[in-house]
């Protein structure tokens, strides 16, 4: 859930309102996001692996916060 609203915001403040541009960026850089999470996600406890939503959110509810403040 948070990778579909951060990441496009994250983008817009980075690369401007243009959709042409802005929607292949939130593509590409929803995968990249999901590939570094994943990523995370398996390395903390190697055996064993965390759920990618927990790491998510992790990375994704202090920065929806953020966003919430600056636009205030």
């Amino acid at each position: 859930g948070f990778v579909g609203l951060i990441v496009p915001h994250t983008l817009r403040i980075l690369i401007g309102s243009d959709h042409r541009h802005l929607l292949p960026a939130s593509a590409l850089g929803g995968a990249l996001f999901l590939i570094f999470t994943d990523t995370i996600a398996r390395s903390i406890i190697p055996p064993a692996e965390i759920p990618v939503g927990a790491i998510t959110a992790l990375f994704g509810a202090p920065y929806f916060i953020f966003l919430l403040l600056r636009k205030r």
